[in-house]
Formats: structure tokens, C-alpha cells, sequence
């Protein structure tokens, strides 16, 4: 389902025309449509409905509160990567025994507070990090269920930047060190240790990297219960990739029935963790054309959203879909264009020789497939707000993030006295004040 669409010559996100919310909130901004969250995390769901499953929204993925939420109120959990992102799910009202900790550089307080939230499970990416587990847990009286992440050393076919289970890679234990891990964990206090975990990338668009990684697992737990683990959950990561442009993903009950094949006759706990897959296409970046700007051979549509607002074209080379919030004439002879933002940066460019039809500045574009490590990666570079974020149902919208105003990002900062010449100057007071007090005592 697709629930961005043109209606009567205008983009709509569900109901709602897309240059209604633009003219409301300003550009750029997000708009993500909650028909379409719920239609993608029911279809997941649904094809692991067959299974001891639990769906585990991977927050780094979107983080914005309704966003949690509207996966919550459905009865996912979450997967989180640090104390923000813990803090955040637990605030959107997802139940701490549904949520998983995750991440290769954790800390000793985000262990701890995952600790004391009675979180379901804490997934250790390495020895010394399983002893400071052991310490923290034994220190708060504790015993949390924990699971190792094992590296399998599989080529998910994905973008070197993320990809996560290659030997060469940062994440997990490696799978010929698992045995080892396991017979070290047995021997820590504090540590229930009930399963493995593993996840090899993201935007994966075909099943066979899965179908490997997942029978080293079956093959590793066969091994581990060998050696007398107790191993009763698998965590399998998410990484199931979206269309952005030309690919074609399998579909999720295909990725489920590989599942089941490799991995249903264990009696395990199933933890699957979906980010990209629930919220990539459901939003979309929409933007405002500021100039059009010929120069020799090359024509550039120079546009209101930069680098900073949706990082993914500057960092990954990564292609979105830019189409107009008013539908083009079909007969209008297109023309390639590069589409490019405001940031001082080459690199700050959503398209390079993009056939497009012709844009006028004020036009609203839609850069589409941006739900996903869009506003989640976006920043403050050359000192720009980030940008508010909109959340549709049916035909009504909510501003779910305001803009940043430029007075709160400088509001953040703060002066030391002696670059402020009246702080300063009041500082110098307060001191001569002391000293006089001082003396009078004396």
C-alpha cells in the first residue's frame, strides 16, 4: 500500500494534501503517514504470526515518540542502542519486558538502567563487555537475561556502511569464538544467559545471506545445548530492505518461511527487530524549490532541504525518488538536473543528472522513502533548526516535532565569563564583594 498519492493533481499523505501541511508547518519537514506504519507493522506481524515471535521495533530507525508509540499501542516492542533511545521507548509506552538493549559500545550506565527497568533481554557484543555486565548485575542484585551476539561472518550484499555480520566488521563475537564466550559467560555471576543473537546488515534485498547466517545459528545452538547451554531465545535482527528505487525486496512471508525452514524446529524465542521495513516508506522529506540555476551544461534545482535534514544521498550515494507535491504534465519534456541543497558542501546534493520535468522556485518537492534515517540522522550543521516533523491519520495532522527555533540552538551554548565582558565585570564585583566580607570578619 502506498499512502502517498496523487489526488486530483495533488500529493496527498492519506487524505491529507501534502502542500495543506507545507503551507501549516513551513519547509523543510517530515510527514509520515501513521496508515501506512500501521499497515507495514501489521503485515510483518502477520507473517510471523506462525511463530514464537516477538516484533521489536528497531528505534534508530525513526525515534520520534508517536512514532514508538503507534508500534506500541499495535504490541510491538523495541529494539534500542543506547540510554536515549531506551528512554524514549519506555517513554512512548512500550512495556520494558518487550525491549531489547543492543549495541556494540555500551555503557556501564545504560546497563544499569536497563537493569533496573527489568528490560527483556541485553544483547553483549564482546568479553570485556559481558564482565562489566557481570559486575553492574551482581552490584544491583540482579540477574538479567542476556544473549551473545555472534558475527557469522556472512556478506549480507548490502552497502559496506551497513553491513554488520562480515568478519571485518565491528559488531558481535566471532562464530569461532562462540563456544569460548558461552563457557566464559556460564562461569560470571549476576547473568542469565538464554540465547544468541545475530544480525548481518541492513537494506538486505535477497533471502540468501539470510538463509547462511541463519543455519550457522541453527548449527551453533545445536553445538551450544551440546555443551550444556540453555539456549531458549534467538534474537535474528531485522535488516529486511524497502524499494527505494529499483530493487525488489522478497516479500516478508518468504523471509518467514526461511525462518521456519532454517530455524523453527529449535523450540526458540524468536526476537525480530524491523526498522527501515515499518518506516521507510511511510514519510516523505518535502522541500521548496529556491532557485533554478543553469550553469553551462549543468542545471541545478537548488532546494530548501540540505545535507543536515537527510543525510542518507551525501553519505551513502543512496537514491530517493524526488517527485512534485503538484502532479507534472505528463507532456513536459524532462531534463536532467542535479538537486541540490543550501549547506556549504559538494557533497550536500539529493540527485545528480535526475530526469525531472520543469520546476519553478516555490514548487513543493516530495523526496520520498524517508522515514527511515532521515530526521533520526539529521543535525544542526551551518547552524540550521532541525526541521519539524508531521504525523497523518485519515484527514488530520499533528505536529509530532516542532521546529527548532534558531534562538534554542543558541540557547544551548554557554558563555564562559571570561569572553563576556558583563559577566565578567559581575564576576569581578562578586569577588570584591567576598574579599570585603572576608576582611570585615577578620
Amino acid at each position: 500500500m502506498n499512502a502517498f498519492a496523487y489526488r486530483a493533481g495533488t500529493l496527498h499523505a492519506d487524505a491529507v494534501p501534502l502542500d495543506r501541511i507545507a503551507d501549516a508547518v513551513g519547509t523543510p519537514a517530515y510527514c509520515y503517514s501513521a496508515t501506512a506504519l500501521v499497515a507495514a507493522n501489521s503485515g510483518f506481524a502477520g507473517a510471523v504470526s506462525h511463530l514464537p515471535a516477538t516484533v521489536c521495533y528497531a528505534v534508530k530507525a525513526n525515534g520520534n515518540l508517536a512514532v514508538i508509540r503507534t508500534f506500541a499501542r499495535l504490541g510491538a516492542g523495541a529494539d534500542v542502542v543506547s540510554e536515549g533511545e531506551l528512554r524514549r521507548a519506555l517513554a512512548a509506552g512500550v512495556p520494558a519486558d518487550r525491549i531489547v538493549l543492543s549495541g556494540v559500545g555500551k555503557t556501564a550506565p545504560e546497563m544499569r538502567l536497563a537493569i533496573d527497568s527489568g528490560i527483556r533481554e541485553i544483547n553483549v557484543e564482546s568479553l570485556p563487555e559481558l564482565e562489566a555486565l557481570s559486575r553492574i548485575a551482581t552490584e544491583a542484585g540482579a540477574r538479567p537475561k542476556v544473549a551473545l551476539r555472534i558475527n557469522p561472518d556472512v556478506d549480507a550484499e548490502t552497502h559496506h556502511h551497513i553491513a554488520t555480520g562480515r568478519a571485518a566488521d565491528k559488531f558481535g563475537i566471532a562464530v569461532a569464538d562462540a563456544r569460548a564466550a558461552y563457557a566464559a559467560a556460564a562461569k560470571l555471576p549476576g547473568l542469565d544467559v538464554v540465547g544468541v543473537a545475530m544480525h548481518i546488515g541492513s537494506q538486505l534485498t535477497g533471502l540468501k545471506p539470510y538463509r547462511a547466517a541463519f543455519a550457522r545459528l541453527a548449527e551453533l545452538v545445536g553445538t551450544l545445548r551440546a555443551d550444556g547451554h540453555d539456549i531458549r531465545s534467538l534474537d535474528l535482527g531485522g535488516g529486511l530492505g524497502i524499494r527505494y528505487r529499483d530493487e525488489t525486496p522478497p516479500a516478508v512471508e518468504d523471509y518467514a518461511a526461511v525462518v521456519r525452514e532454517t530455524l523453527g524446529g529449535l523450540g526458540c524465542d524468536l526476537l525480530f527487530e524491523p526498522g527501515r521495513y515499518l518506516v521507510g516508506n511511510a514519510g516523505v522529506l518535502l522541500t521548496r524549490v529556491l532557485y533554478v540555476k543553469d550553469s553551462g551544461d549543468h542545471r541545478f534545482v537548488i532546494v530548501d532541504a540540505a545535507m543536515n535534514d537527510l543525510i542518507r544521498p551525501s553519505l551513502y550515494g543512496a537514491w530517493h525518488d524526488i517527485i512534485p507535491v503538484a502532479e507534472a504534465d505528463a507532456n513536459a519534456p524532462a531534463r536532467a538536473v542535479d538537486v541540490v541543497g543550501p549547506v556549504c558542501e559538494t557533497g550536500d546534493t539529493f540527485a545528480r543528472a535526475r530526469a525531472m520535468r520543469p520546476v519553478e522556485p516555490g514548487h513543493l518537492l516530495a523526496i520520498c522513502s524517508a522515514g527511515a534515517y532521515g530526521a533520526a540522522m539529521s543535525s544542526g550543521y551551518n547552524a540550521r533548526p532541525l526541521v519539524p516533523e508531521v504525523l497523518v491519520r485519515g484527514d488530520r495532522f499533528d505536529i509530532v516535532r516542532p521546529r527548532e527555533s534558531h534562538a534554542d540552538m543558541i540557547a544551548r551554548d554557554r558563555m564562559p565569563e571570561w569572553l563576556d565582558p558583563a559577566a565578567q565585570e559581575s564576576a569581578d564585583d562578586r569577588r570584591a564583594d567576598d574579599r570585603r566580607a572576608e576582611s570585615e570578619r577578620s
